[in-house]
């Protein structure tokens, strides 16, 4: 059995999706990225006070963390509505908080003590192999905005994927669930990296894919899956 990550990805593709939705919802999301464009330079602020307070207590402040999670998570569930999976049509909400109606979610446990020593090379120089992967799978790497978006998987091989699964389902009708699999995997990879370079936990991220909607992390951790979401299926216009 795989140890379980602090960092638990989840999303449920839905099988209902419109064929060809898929292309309009890169004009659909416009809004999403300049919200997010602006968050992530406050999670870029943020993230560096929060490196000065475990630099010298060890401890990473409650509020920005919180605040940071809920950037990622509406990060990701932005990215599984458009080219990180294009895995729903339902419109990503404008929240930080969990949606339990939306089909992806994104949960960090919060660390009680962080090494102080760490958070000083850890966002740079040990993160540096994962780093070299993620470019490839989102396309670039770098914390700040747009470095995070790329480092979240907004680009790159996982892109490049997530278009193939949206034109096969609107070819033939369903999204190929070996490639939503492994979408899931990568998107969990990059999340993973994300949070150990944002400075979240002192925990090294696996060199290991973990394919699947459901994150393994649950089950090791006592924590049931994310339930599938269901109800209308709508954009901002009813689209």
């Amino acid at each position: 059995m795989q140890p379980s990550y602090p960092v638990r990805l989840d999303g449920h593709v839905d099988p209902a999706a419109r064929r060809w939705l898929w292309v309009a919802k890169l004009v659909l999301v416009i809004p999403h990225v300049v919200v997010l464009w602006a968050l992530w330079i406050v999670v870029t602020v943020l993230t560096v006070v929060a490196g000065v307070s475990i630099l010298f207590t060890g401890r990473y402040p409650p509020k920005i963390f919180e605040f940071n999670v809920g950037v990622m998570r509406w990060t990701w569930r932005v990215l599984f509505y458009t080219t990180g999976a294009f895995g729903t049509d339902r419109y990503p909400p404008f929240s930080l908080d969990p949606d339990p109606a939306f089909p992806a979610d994104l949960e960090i446990d919060y660390p009680e003590h962080l090494s102080r020593g760490l958070v000083l090379v850890k966002w740079w120089l040990l993160a540096l192999p994962h780093l070299i992967i993620v470019g490839v799978l989102a396309g670039g790497w770098g914390f700040g905005w747009p470095g995070s978006w790329r480092l979240a998987g907004g680009g790159g091989l996982i892109a490049l994927l997530a278009v193939i699964a949206a034109v096969t389902r609107a070819v033939r009708g369903e999204y190929p669930a070996p490639l939503f699999d492994l979408l899931m995997g990568l998107n969990r990879w990059c999340f993973r990296v994300l949070a150990y370079v944002a400075l979240m936990r002192d925990e090294y991220p696996p060199f290991r894919l973990d394919p699947g909607g459901d994150d393994p992390g649950h089950g090791m951790a006592g924590i049931p899956p994310a339930p599938a979401a269901g109800g209308p299926l709508v954009g901002p216009a009813g689209i």
